[in-house]
Formats: structure tokens, sequence, C-alpha cells
């Protein structure tokens, strides 16, 4: 009983010291944040913080591997269905709406948090083991293929987070999903 109390308060002081962090994260860039100001904010004292991580960078880091870990676990369910392309491109759609706060702001322009890279390795790495036309690829020109899709794509979900989620993860997955294999051209 003593140390389900336990994991309790150290989930609770965590999640605490992520939620101030992300608040903070909206106000100033991460190189600004003191541990005091973030331990002020979660009603914390700072040995507790210790305890837990080493300095913000830490804590940051923390969560963008926990979002990675957590997106790869999203994604694992729909792979196991062989599901289209564009069935797929909407489940990580639906991803980032589920988390919307944090992705818009880690995926912030003004931030140099590392998360976006972290996005689009993963991304990379589903594409290469899930999208079928990048196996017809030649090997030179697939990195240059899905790093342009990639990237592409994250942008398409950054706007959409900061317009506030004005489409449908759907329709957004369409968007993508139709310049992927049409191009401009079939946009039109």
């Amino acid at each position: 009983m003593e140390r389900s109390k336990m994991d309790r308060r150290k989930k609770y002081t965590r999640a605490q010291l992520k939620d101030s962090l992300i608040g903070l994260l909206k106000e100033k860039e991460i190189s600004t944040i003191t541990i005091k100001e973030l331990c002020e904010r979660a009603d914390i004292n700072r040995s507790t913080f210790y305890a837990h991580y080493r300095d913000p960078a830490d804590l940051l880091g923390t969560i963008e591997e926990e979002l990675i870990e957590d997106m790869a676990a999203y994604m694992a369910r729909y792979e196991e269905q062989n599901e289209d392309d564009r069935q797929m491109i909407e489940n990580l759609i639906g991803y980032f709406a589920t988390k919307a706060d944090v992705c818009r702001t880690l995926l912030n322009e003004k931030q140099d948090t590392g998360f976006q890279e972290k996005v689009m390795a993963f991304a990379h790495q589903t594409f290469l083991k899930n999208w079928a036309p990048a196996r017809e690829l030649e090997e030179d020109m697939h990195e240059y293929v899905s790093t342009f899709i990639i990237s592409g794509s994250i942008h398409v979900i950054k706007r959409w987070l900061n317009s506030g989620m004005d489409k449908t993860p759907g329709e957004i997955a369409a968007i993508i999903d139709r310049l992927i294999k049409e191009g401009l051209e079939g946009s039109a």
C-alpha cells in the first residue's frame, strides 16, 4: 500500500513538472527556463526536482522520448491491421490531435527542442516499413523522396495544429495523401 502511494506521488510530481515545463515553453525558450521558476510553477521544491531530473533540458528530453514511445505504441496498434496509406496517415494525425497542446508547443518554430527531428526519425522508420511505393525506389532516391514527403507532411501537421485544427484528421490525411500520390497537379 505504501509503495502505490509513493508511485502515485512520483507520477503526480512528474506530471506537474511536465505540465509546468510545457506552460513555460509557451512563453520562453528552454535555454532561459530556470529550475527555480519551474519549481515555483509546479509547486514543488528544488530537491524534489533534482530527485527526478538534472535540469529543464533533461525534463524536456524525457517528455519528447515519452511522446515518441507513445506515438510508436499508438501506431503499432494500426500497423498490425495492414491499413492503407491514408488510414495510416490519419491515425498519426489522430495521435497529434490527442496531444495537440504539447505537440503544438514542441513543434513551434520558436522552440529549438529537437522534437521535430525525433518525429521525423520516427516517421522515416514508419515510412520505410509501411509505404509500399517506397520499396520500389532506388536506394539513393529513397532518402530524398522520404525526406521530402516527411518534411512536407510534418509542416502540414504543424500548420494544422497552429490553425486550431480547423479540419478533421481525416481531411488533413486526405490532403497529405493526395499530395504524396498526385503532387500539386493532382490537387488543383
